[in-house]
C-alpha cells in the first residue's frame, strides 16, 4: 500500500512539476529564478509546490502578476521558495551521498546543512541575485548571509524530525534506490517549506530579504524591466532621509517618489514625524531570530533523537532482520 501511495504521489509530481514549468516560461512573467525555484520545490514536494505556486505567483491575467503578488504573505513564499530551492536541493543531494556510502545518521545531518547551506547561499542567493547589489558577488554574499542562514535553520528544523524519525523506523527508506527514500524526502521538505514561512515572513516583512518579483515586457524587442514587488518595491522607492531601510542590502536610496510602503503590505501608514526614520530591524531584533532558529533546530535534533536513531547508519541491522 505505502509502494502504491508512492507510485501514484510521484506521477502527480512528474504532471505537477510539468505544468508548473510550462506555465512558469509560457504565461507568467515572474522573475527567472523563481522560475526555477517554483519548478525545484514542486519536484521536492510534489502537489503541495504546485498548489503553492497557483495560489500566490499565478495571476488571472499575465500583466497583473506585479499586483497579484504584493501582499505580504505572497512576498514570504516566494522568499520561501527560492530558500527551499536551494537548500533542499543540498539537503536532499548529501542524504543521497551519505546514505549511499553507509554513514550513521548524524554524519548525514552534519553534511547535510553544510552542502545545503552551500547550495542556499553561493548559488541561490547570492550567484542568481547579484545583480540585486550591483553585479558584485562578494558583497551578495556577505548581505545574504544572515537572511540565508536564518532561513536554512528553520528548514534543517523542518526536515530532521521527519528524515531521521521515518529512516529509523524503515531501513529501506534508507537508499537512495527506493522509492520510499523519496517519499521521505518529498514530506521533509514540506514540513521545511512550513517551519521556514515564519522566518521568511519575518525577513520579508522587515526588508532583510527579497520577496517574490515580477519582470514586465517592454514593447516587441524582448527587453525586460525587473520590477521587485512587496518589500524590495518600499526599500527601492524609499526617500533619501529613511537610511534605516538599506542597513541590511546596502543600497543607496533611489531618489525616486516616495511609495505608501504599508499599503504594500496591507498596513496602516506610519504617523509622520520621528518615527519614520526608525530602521525597520535592530541587531537585538536580528539576534533574537538566529536565538529562535538555533533553539528550533535545537529541539528538531532532540526529538529525532527521541523517536529515531542518530547513530544508525546503511550498515546498522534492523530489529528482526
Amino acid at each position: 500500500m505505502i509502494d502504491q501511495s508512492l507510485l501514484a504521489w510521484f506521477v502527480l509530481t512528474a504532471v505537477s512539476v510539468l505544468y508548473v514549468a510550462w506555465d512558469a516560461f509560457h504565461s507568467n512573467p515572474e522573475m527567472t529564478v523563481m522560475k526555477w525555484g517554483f519548478i525545484l520545490v514542486t519536484l521536492f514536494m510534489g502537489p503541495v509546490g504546485a498548489f503553492i505556486y497557483v495560489l500566490s505567483c499565478k495571476p488571472p491575467v499575465p500583466e497583473a502578476h506585479a499586483e497579484f503578488v504584493t501582499p505580504l504573505w505572497k512576498q514570504a513564499v516566494g522568499s520561501t521558495v527560492h530558500c527551499l530551492a536551494g537548500d533542499a536541493t543540498g539537503i536532499i543531494l548529501a542524504a543521497a551521498l551519505t546514505t549511499a556510502m553507509g554513514l550513521r545518521m548524524w554524519h548525514d545531518l552534519v553534511a547535510e546543512y553544510v552542502l545545503g547551506f552551500v547550495f542556499g547561499l553561493f548559488i541561490f542567493q547570492a550567484l542568481f541575485m547579484r545583480d540585486m547589489f550591483g553585479g558584485s558577488y562578494s558583497r551578495a554574499v556577505r548581505k545574504s548571509l544572515y537572511p540565508e542562514w536564518v532561513s536554512m535553520n528553520a528548514v534543517m528544523a523542518g526536515m530532521v524530525p521527519v528524515m531521521v524519525i521515518l529512516m529509523s523506523r524503515d531501513m529501506s527508506s534508507m537508499h537512495p534506490s527506493s522509492l520510499r527514500f523519496w517519499g521521505v524526502m518529498s514530506l521533509a521538505t514540506i514540513a521545511g517549506f512550513i517551519a521556514a514561512y515564519p522566518v521568511n515572513l519575518w525577513l520579508v516583512g522587515v526588508g532583510a530579504k527579497h520577496g517574490m518579483g515580477t519582470v514586465l515586457a517592454l514593447g516587441k524587442g524582448g527587453d525586460t524591466l525587473p520590477l521587485m514587488a512587496g518589500a524590495e518595491l518600499a526599500i527601492a522607492t524609499q526617500p533619501v532621509q529613511d537610511p534605516g531601510m538599506h542597513s541590511l542590502h546596502g543600497a543607496a536610496p533611489q531618489p525616486k517618489a516616495k511609495a505608501d510602503m504599508h499599503s504594500l503590505h496591507g498596513a496602516a501608514p506610519a504617523s509622520s514625524g520621528s518615527d519614520s526614520t526608525l530602521p525597520r530591524v535592530t541587531l537585538p531584533q536580528q539576534l533574537a531570530m538566529a536565538g529562535l532558529t538555533l533553539i528550533a533546530l535545537w529541539g528538531a535534533t532532540l526529538l529525532a533523537g527521541v523517536g529515531g536513531k542518530l547513530g544508525m547508519g546503511t550498515g546498522t541491522p534492523m530489529p528482526g532482520m
